[in-house]
Order: C-alpha cells, then structure tokens, then sequence
C-alpha cells in the first residue's frame, strides 16, 4: 500500500483535522490559566505550546496512542477479517470526533477531546458487534471502564492537589508578607515554567486523540507496521499547534477568565496540579481529560476562596457538555461508518 492511496491520503487529513481541533480546544484548556492570570499574552502561550507540545508529543505520546489505538476495539481480530474495515472505521471515528469538537469549540465548550475519541472509537466497535463481524463482548469493556473511572479520577484529583497547594502558598507566603502584590509578579515567572509542564505533558497524552486512530488504519493498510513512528506522532504535534493558533483564543476566554478570577499564584496552582495528574496518567497510558483535569484544578484553587468565588453556572455549562460528549461522538461515528460502508467507500 502506497502513501498516495486515497484511504491513506483521507487518514492523514483526518488525522491533521483532529489535531487542529485538538490544538483549538483541549491545548486552549491547557494554557487557558496562564491567559486569564495575566501571566502570559495569547503570542506568548503559542510560542510555548509550539515547543513543549510537540516535545510531549513526539517524545512520550506512544503509550496512550497504543491504548486508543488498540486498546478498546480488538483492532488485530478485525484486520484478519477485513484490514479495509479498519481503516474505515477509524476514518469515521476521527470524522466524528473532529466535527463535534469543531461544533463544541465554535460555542466556545471546552469539551474533552479524549471523551470525544474514545466514545468514536466505541461507535466503530458497536455497529461491527451490530453486523455480527465481532461480538459485543470482544470490545474491551474492561479498558473502557479503565478510562471512564480515570475521568472521574482525574479532576478530583486536579481539585484537591491544586487547592492544597494554593493553600499551602496562601499560608505559607502569601499571608506572610505585607506586600501580596510583589509575590504575584514573583510568580508570573513560575507560571511561565508551569505553562512549559502543562503543554508537555497535555502533548504526551493528547496526541494519542488524534494519531491512535490514525495509526491504526495506518497499520491496517499496511503503511506503518507495529509501533508509532514519529513522523506518525509528528503530525499530531504540528496539527495541535496550528490549531491553537487559529481558533485557541475562543475556549481560553472560558478557562482562563469565566469560572473563577486567576491570579499568578492560583494560575500556577491549577497548571502544576493538572500538568502533574495528566503525565502520571500518560505513564500509566490512561487517555485521560485534560480539560476534566484543569477544570478540576480551576474549581479547586477557586474553592480556596470559597464557594461564592466559583461560578456555577459555566461549571454547569461545561459539565452537560462532558456528559453528552461519548454518546453524541459515538452515534455521529456509527452513522459516518454506516454512511460509507453503504456507499461502497
């Protein structure tokens, strides 16, 4: 199979599709607090996301990638059927995803785009388990339960690491000094270096959202064999850049400025905790939420000034968004599957 084959052309540019929405999206939620804080400028976060999401990307995104590649559908079984099949599949699972992360970053949602993969990922699985080419009990339930517990993991733990630490900075430093102003600008600085984690380790668990499908069909097709090369996780990276850059400032000015107000010290607060939550899950190849997490951390450093500080309208807002996302991503990827393998694609 050739590089220029139309399924292998389609892929690619679903692929890079995914990743810009990725970039517009998921990498807006990462570098949001940095904005809101007044740490950084819009140009700044790009120039950072640039380097440390590709570096992430590139350098320890192979894990989770292998998860969302193979991990929930028994993608081996289905390619001694049919390798056509598989490529087609993940081609309707990056379609599915990409479109409602497109719909969800145009209101400005910032939805996962984890949830988003996986639950097309899941669409792909139920309509093979629904013509009978695998059975309902071959889709690894057990993964997936895996990682919708990491979900709910995840921004509690986001939460109460982020708190502790604003906490233990509000008591320790903050509170100890007559001039509070000083200690922010401090902390502009560590912010910076905290934008740096985040985008790492956002680039090392997120690129998966948009190459493990890609590499699946890739791999089906006979194009790459067994493992993610880099060029392969390359395209990620240069996607979610791009995507940041061109329509990343939508969802930051939720992030960064609607839920709670975000000063240096708290902003450094939510970015070292979620940074810190998301790498450990990218060690241990969970596809966790990047957006579940920060979220989590925002609330947790917004808690620390009580209940009044958080608005709970947009945490609402964000949550029905989350709710709806697996089941909206995995019908949408039923139905594109369904539609091309009607038309004969």
């Amino acid at each position: 199979m050739d590089f220029f084959d139309p399924m292998v052309i389609a892929l690619v540019i679903a692929g890079l599709y995914m990743a810009w929405n990725i970039g517009a999206n998921d990498l807006a939620n990462a570098m949001g607090t940095s904005v809101g804080s007044g740490a950084m400028s819009i140009k700044q976060v790009i120039i950072i996301a640039a380097i440390f999401e590709f570096a992430g990307a590139v350098l320890f995104g192979e894990k989770v990638t292998s998860t969302i590649a193979k991990g929930i559908v028994p993608i081996d079984a289905i390619e001694i059927i049919d390798p056509h099949i598989v490529a087609l599949g993940m081609l309707a699972a990056i379609l599915a995803a990409g479109f409602w992360i497109t719909f969800a970053t145009f209101y400005n949602l910032p939805v996962s785009t984890s949830h988003s993969i996986v639950g097309a990922v899941l669409g792909f699985g139920l309509v093979l388990a629904y013509n009978n080419t695998i059975a309902m009990a071959d889709i690894n339930w057990t993964v997936l339960a895996k990682i919708v517990a990491s979900w709910l993991i995840s921004p509690l733990l986001g939460a109460i690491f982020a708190y502790l630490l604003f906490m233990l900075i509000k008591h320790f430093i903050l509170q100890q000094t007559d001039k509070p102003y000083h200690i922010e600008k401090k902390f502009v600085s560590l912010q910076i270096l905290t934008a740096c984690y985040i985008a790492f380790a956002h680039g090392s668990n997120d690129v998966a959202n948009a190459v493990g499908p890609l590499s699946a069909g890739m791999n089906a097709l006979g194009v790459i064999d067994t493992g993610i090369p880099i060029w392969v996780l390359a395209i990620g990276g240069v996607g979610m850049v791009i995507g940041l850059m061109t329509w990343g400032y939508r969802v930051i000015e939720t992030i960064g400025t609607k839920i709670t107000e975000l000063t240096p010290t708290r902003g450094f607060a939510a970015q070292f905790a979620t940074a810190s939550v998301v790498l450990v899950h990218s060690y241990s190849s969970l596809p966790i939420s990047t957006t579940h997490t920060l979220v989590g951390s925002v609330i947790g450093v917004g808690l620390a000034g009580g209940l009044a500080a958080v608005d709970l309208s947009v945490i609402g807002k964000i949550i029905m968004s989350w709710i709806i996302t697996v089941p909206v991503a995995a019908l949408t990827s039923a139905l594109i599957l369904t539609g091309l393998m009607g038309i004969g694609i």
